[in-house]
């Protein structure tokens, strides 16, 4: 990597293709738009060091959300773009998931990914912890790829009250980094807490550390972020991240068009084309209001993010999560309740899947109008999110400092934790026999891709393969229809495949009928169709579920709105203090809810698939006899 760290031009990553960046919700952006200005780019951007291509939401965004396949996204850009290295975010020990995944896991996944197209991968832990990350950075070199280890930032090095993430502390990262065999040494900084001037003495400081090209990733939530990355590119970073003008600011990086002009005729000029760069951003202003409904909200920059301190791809994700589960007019309190969670769990590094516990502990205590004393002091009859009890037990590994004593005692309830790398308890992955179970499920051959994306999400993979055999292809449809479907009147065509283009217009639309059904009247190439489907958004009248009495324990009720994804129980059943009675989901968020004591089951009053609200009763227990 000597030509990297050797030449004077600051080399460029351009984040656009992966999640246009974080503006949108969670990497929405779809292959429809990023295939048909993939070409373009290649050739009005071939300056660039890399386009970053995958992080673990947008692998996860495109089955579960757009009904897309992300392995063919990355085959697609890359026979259109073959002169730029495509990038990807590796969470270690994580993959692209939540969870840590069994050894063979990540090396399948690494080998693959590699095939499809991936040159670089940036292998980050959420916790820091270099044990976690060593097995995904051997698989990258025995893939002959490139392995850019990433130290996550959060903190301040200035700040003498937070001594736990000091520039030594970041120095000595980088050092066994690099004897773990990184060939670049990344700085992730998620929330875009570095600030200018700290950026320049952290840069300066792993340069005479460390013998690697140092790239650095930051976020313009605060509106620092061009400061900073010019401070980082005068101590003499190799590569920055950026994104095109029209997708860049605020919780997304800075823009690449500014940062071009700012450091031409400087001595580390891009060598970028600022005008060729704008004839893509042009293509981006317009795509861009497609996407209108899934933006943050934020209008202008936050100084706010040095208080919560919430990474940028969360902002606008955790927002939606709060608007689904009825909190969207709380959202400040919301906030305000990331950092006092923050703050609970030890001042931990937070990013996903990290970042994810405290977003989902911060929901739970503001829905259920839970105060830090409260989670102490009724901290024993509480269901914790699982994500809550997983970190605590210690399979997303160790945090610096370890964990608060007191609150994983109150979290775990008697379970005992894990202090060695989560990986060493998993038994490898038995690929033939998962094939053979995931084929009975889908009624199909899978290939080696699909089983991954199942090893990754089950339960995503399934919803999504099931979509496709009911819809078949929809990534074929332009970004409006998909989103917003036609007005009547309105005709589309659509190209199915090279050569074969279907004509769509849609005629009228029903009355609704019992049910919440419709009936849709259209033409397919002039020819007069029609077909019943389920009106999602009809006020249909449903069933009024009892509430749980909060008063009394043997009522067990909902406490977050959601889907109930698992019951685990009987009507009968004779379950113990702790046992698991059933688990919830809402927007991915998991809760299994516990029995408070030693109990019979008297009733259950939810099935598999049912939504339920807050405090919705979900099922009675009786004294054991």
């Amino acid at each position: 990597m000597r030509w990297i760290r050797d030449q004077k031009r600051v080399l460029v990553t351009d984040t656009t293709f992966r999640d246009a960046h974080q503006s949108l919700l969670a990497t929405r952006v779809r292959t429809y738009d990023l295939v048909r200005i993939a070409e373009a780019t290649g050739k009005l951007a071939a300056g660039l060091f890399s386009l970053e291509m995958w992080g673990g939401a947008t692998f996860d965004v495109a089955m579960r959300f757009l009904k897309e396949c992300p392995w063919e996204r990355l085959e697609k850009l890359r026979a259109k773009i073959p002169n730029i290295l495509f990038q990807m975010l590796l969470r270690g020990a994580n993959a692209v998931g939540y969870a840590n995944y069994p050894d063979n896991v990540i090396r399948a996944f690494v080998k693959e990914a590699a095939r499809a197209g991936i040159d670089v991968f940036r292998i980050f832990d959420s916790l820091n912890w270099v044990d976690n990350m060593r097995v995904a950075i051997e698989a990258v070199r025995e893939e002959g790829k490139v392995a850019e280890a990433a130290i996550c930032y959060t903190g301040d090095i200035h700040d003498p009250s937070r001594p736990k993430y000091s520039l030594q502390y970041y120095v000595e990262l980088a050092k066994e980094l690099e004897k773990a065999g990184a060939h670049i040494l990344a700085i992730k900084d998620m929330a875009g807490l570095l600030k200018p001037y700290a950026a320049y003495d952290l840069i300066r400081a792993l340069k005479d550390a460390v013998d690697l090209p140092i790239h650095l990733h930051t976020h313009d939530t605060s509106g620092n972020g061009m400061a900073t990355l010019l401070k980082a590119i005068e101590a003499g970073v190799d590569i920055v991240d950026c994104a095109t003008s029209a997708l860049s600011g605020l919780t997304s990086q800075p823009s690449l068009n500014a940062l071009v002009y700012a450091l031409q005729r400087h001595e580390r000029d891009t060598g970028l084309d600022p005008d060729a760069l704008q004839k893509l951003d042009h293509y981006w202003e317009d795509v861009r209001k497609y996407y209108k409904g899934f933006e943050s909200g934020l209008l202008a920059p936050s100084a706010e993010v040095y208080r919560h301190e919430m990474p940028g791809g969360q902002y606008s994700n955790l927002q939606q999560q709060a608007k689904a589960v009825g909190l969207d007019d709380r959202w400040d309190e919301v906030k305000e309740m990331y950092a006092v969670v923050n703050r609970m769990f030890g001042d931990i590094v937070k990013v996903t899947p990290s970042s994810k516990v405290v977003g989902d502990m911060a929901l739970f205590m503001v829905q259920n109008n839970l105060t830090e004393e409260d989670v102490y002091e009724k901290g024993h009859a509480l269901s914790f999110p699982d994500s809550v009890v997983q970190f605590f037990q210690g399979y997303l590994g160790q945090p610096p400092g370890g964990f608060p004593p007191k609150l994983q005692e109150i979290v775990l309830k008697g379970r005992e934790p894990i202090t060695c790398r989560p990986g060493e308890l998993l038994e490898p992955v038995d690929f033939d026999a998962l094939r053979l179970e995931v084929e009975s499920k889908v009624g199909r051959t899978v290939t080696n891709r699909e089983l991954l994306s199942y090893v990754l999400y089950p339960q995503v993979f399934l919803d999504y393969a099931q979509h496709v055999q009911t819809y078949g292809d929809v990534s074929v449809l332009d970004t409006p229809t998909f989103f917003y479907g036609l007005r009547p009147g309105e005709e589309i065509a659509v190209e199915i495949e090279r050569g074969k283009t279907l004509i769509i217009k849609l005629l009228s639309v029903g009355e609704l009928q019992q049910g919440g059904l419709r009936t849709v009247y259209f033409e397919l190439n002039g020819q007069p169709r029609e077909i019943l489907i389920r009106d999602e958004s009809a006020h249909v009248a449903t069933e009024e579920r009892p509430k749980a009495d909060p008063a009394n324990p043997l009522e067990i009720g909902a406490t977050m709105p959601g889907k109930v994804i698992k019951v685990l129980v009987e009507a009968g059943d004779r379950v113990r203090k702790g046992e698991h009675l059933l688990v919830t989901e809402a927007m991915k968020m998991e809760t299994t809810i516990q029995a408070p004591c030693e109990a019979v089951v008297e009733e259950i009053l939810v099935r598999e698939g049912d939504s339920v609200q807050t405090g919705d009763l979900l099922l009675r227990l009786g004294k054991k006899a």
